[in-house]
Order: C-alpha cells, then sequence, then structure tokens
C-alpha cells in the first residue's frame, strides 16, 4: 500500500483533531463545459464520509451554492458544506444560513444575472448562481474580453467584485468573504489542516493555511492541476498532485483505504 505523503502526514497523527478542506470544480469533479453539468468522480461521496468519520472535521468549500453541492455529493451530514465562497453554509441541523450582509445583495445580482442572460453572445455560459453569477468562456475563449469589460460594468454601476477563474469571472458582492475567512474560521482548535484546490479562488484559502503554520499548526496545501491549471496555485502549494484523480487517490490514502 502506498504511503500517505509526507506534508499529509501530520493529519493522520491525531486524525481527530485534524481538519480537511476541499474544493469542488477540479478537485472533486473534473471540469466541463457545462457547470452544470459536473459531477464528483465515482467513489468521491465514499471516501468522504470514510474521512469525516476519522478526522475532526471535513469541509467543501466551493464557489457553487449549497444547494448544488446538496445535489451532487448527497445529503452528508458529518460533512460541512460552505458555498459560494462562505456566503452560504449548511449548518448541522440541516438548514442553510447565509452569511451576514449577503441578502441584501440578491436583487442586485438578480438585476445583474438578468442582463448578462440578454446580452450574453453565443458560447457564453451565464450561470446564476443568486448570491453571484458566473461567466463561463470556455466553449468560446475569443469572447474572454466580453466578461472582462462586463466586469468592469459590473464593478462601476452596481458595486459588485470580479472573482476571475479558468475560462471564468464570477461577479460576487463586495463582502470580506473568501474561502480564506471560512478556513481562518473553522481551522479553529484544530493541530493539522490540509486544504485541496485548483483554481485561483483557493489562493485565499492557501493564504490562510500559511498563517496557520505561523502559528504552530502543521500545514498542507495540495495544489490539483492540470493543462488550463493557473500556476500561482502550484507555486503555493506543498504538494502536486494531476488531477481529480490525484487528489481522490490522495483522500484515499488518508482514509485509510487498502
Amino acid at each position: 500500500m502506498a504511503e500517505v505523503p509526507a506534508p499529509l502526514r501530520a493529519l493522520t497523527k491525531r486524525p481527530e483533531r485534524a481538519a480537511l478542506f476541499l474544493d469542488y470544480d477540479g478537485t472533486l469533479a473534473p471540469i466541463v463545459d457545462d457547470p452544470t453539468a459536473a459531477r464528483p468522480l465515482p467513489g468521491v461521496r465514499q471516501v468522504l464520509d470514510r474521512l469525516a468519520a476519522r478526522l475532526g472535521l471535513v469541509a467543501v468549500v466551493s464557489g457553487r451554492p449549497v444547494s448544488f453541492l446538496l445535489d451532487v455529493l448527497g445529503q452528508q451530514p458529518t460533512v460541512h458544506l460552505a458555498g459560494l465562497y462562505g456566503m452560504e453554509e449548511r449548518l448541522a441541523g440541516g438548514q442553510v444560513r447565509g452569511a451576514e450582509g449577503v441578502e441584501a445583495w440578491r436583487p442586485v445580482v438578480a438585476a445583474v444575472s438578468a442582463r448578462l442572460l440578454a446580452e450574453a453572445p453565443p458560447g457564453i455560459e451565464v450561470e446564476e448562481k443568486g448570491l453571484t453569477v458566473t461567466l463561463h468562456w470556455r466553449a468560446n475563449p475569443a469572447e474572454a474580453g466580453w466578461a472582462e469589460r462586463v466586469g468592469a460594468r459590473a464593478f462601476a454601476d452596481e458595486g459588485l467584485v470580479a472573482q476571475p477563474g479558468r475560462l471564468a469571472l464570477e461577479l460576487r458582492p463586495p463582502l470580506a468573504i473568501d474561502k480564506g475567512t471560512v478556513i481562518r474560521r473553522l481551522a479553529s482548535g484544530h493541530e493539522a489542516v490540509g486544504c485541496f484546490g485548483d483554481d485561483l479562488g483557493d489562493l485565499p484559502a492557501f493564504a490562510a493555511l500559511g498563517d496557520l503554520a505561523r502559528a504552530g499548526v502543521a500545514v498542507a496545501r495540495v495544489a490539483v492541476v492540470d493543462a488550463d491549471s493557473p500556476p500561482e496555485v502550484a507555486a503555493a502549494a506543498d504538494l502536486v498532485v494531476a488531477g481529480p484523480t490525484g487528489a481522490l487517490e490522495l483522500l484515499r490514502l488518508l482514509a485509510g483505504d487498502p
């Protein structure tokens, strides 16, 4: 049986005192042209269950809404779900709670989403998420400039901010909420913390682990990369694996699978 790589071994020493944070798209699920069709690799749900039984905390922290994560990952009450980069979370009782201040932005995002749906050129996918909206141009890379101009206009007119992604741009409320703020809060009290991510939105999460490391916490930042991955993600990582398949192999090792 293969050994757990050195950067992740601290999570196995006292697993009940360890926390693991996982991205969804590009980490648990392959990147696909149609974002609504992104599904986790076979075996992901099962390994999340085993990890949640073993570790002190397992959380999926994603730019997707919690409702989407529940649909694709199932109603696993032992796995913490933070959606929209932490703007909403599924609580232990099953209810979904929005972060303070986000609801005031819902009508603004709805108006911008409606405008984008009416104006988007062919090949631009407008993904409405309620509190955020994402433009995808994987099917038409030539329209990247249009998406960037839209992002600048949304900032100037409505006050939304633009979060770049992999052939995508997300427009979101200008609130101090990101994967890093989620991790800083949920990782409190843990002795070892791991984080898997693949995109620019995961850099705040990796930065949060850097802060934890300076405070004496054992950390492991895992970059899940493919040919389209931003180089900054691998540069900020302690360990690099090839795509969701490589991530799943690591998660199985952490779960103690034979």
